[in-house]
């Protein structure tokens, strides 16, 4: 199945710090498989339009290279959490490729805690108007926690940074860790993502460490 069958809605990669596009060359086309699986695997269909992924571009223009085909498809509409409904249709996802500062910033003000993180999820406020594909939120990751997480763990930062957009996306979508409960169906999610993208099992080798789910 190709993406543009499975109706994958756009997302959006805004490249602020230069540091991600010089460890990682085509790091947009990273961002939006990883963030393309997680809707693919866990969000009711229809998505937003019928959107061709080799044509999403970040904001520096460059295309999103490669784009993905989903290969795992036995989740996809189970395990959402009650907000999201079946019929609900998923507008766009926008992924800030930061720095470390910035998150700082962005954790202080939203969330109280005055400290870069890797990730942080802002899912979008509902917009007035008539039905219609609703902003999923917003994610921001921070080059350097995340490149030192990526060293710390003995892992790529390719497929750490994989890993972060999918669980952003799953709490975007509603998903959580604050319980065992959560979390082992979160993880699981995570696990079947990263398994069709080829990424092994980011929890056999460290847990990840604080992320943030806030709201703007």
């Amino acid at each position: 199945m190709s993406a543009r069958e499975a109706g994958v809605g756009l997302i959006e990669v805004e490249l602020e710090d230069p540091a991600w596009a010089e460890a990682l060359p085509g790091v947009e086309g990273l961002v939006v498989e990883a963030a393309m699986a997680a809707l693919t695997v866990c969000a009711p269909p229809p998505f937003m339009g019928e959107v061709d992924p080799s044509n999403a571009r970040g904001r520096r223009g460059q295309a999103c290279d490669p784009p993905f085909a989903p290969s795992v498809a036995s989740l996809r509409s189970r395990h959402l959490p009650h907000e999201w409904g079946r019929s609900k249709e998923i507008g766009p996802v926008t992924v800030l490729l930061t720095d470390d500062a910035t998150v700082r910033d962005l954790n202080a003000r939203f969330r109280a805690k005055d400290y870069a993180t890797n990730v942080l999820s802002f899912p979008a406020a509902p917009q007035p108007g008539p039905p219609g594909p609703q902003p999923l939120g917003d994610l921001a990751l921070a080059f350097g926690v995340c490149a030192a997480e990526a060293k710390t763990q003995g892992k790529s930062l390719a497929d750490h940074l994989r890993h972060l957009v999918a669980h952003g996306v799953l709490h975007l979508l509603g998903h959580d860790h604050e319980d065992d409960a959560e979390a082992e169906v979160m993880e699981a999610l995570e696990r079947e993502i990263l398994a069709g993208l080829g990424v092994a099992d980011p929890y056999l080798s460290a847990a990840l460490s604080d992320c943030g789910a806030g709201h703007v």
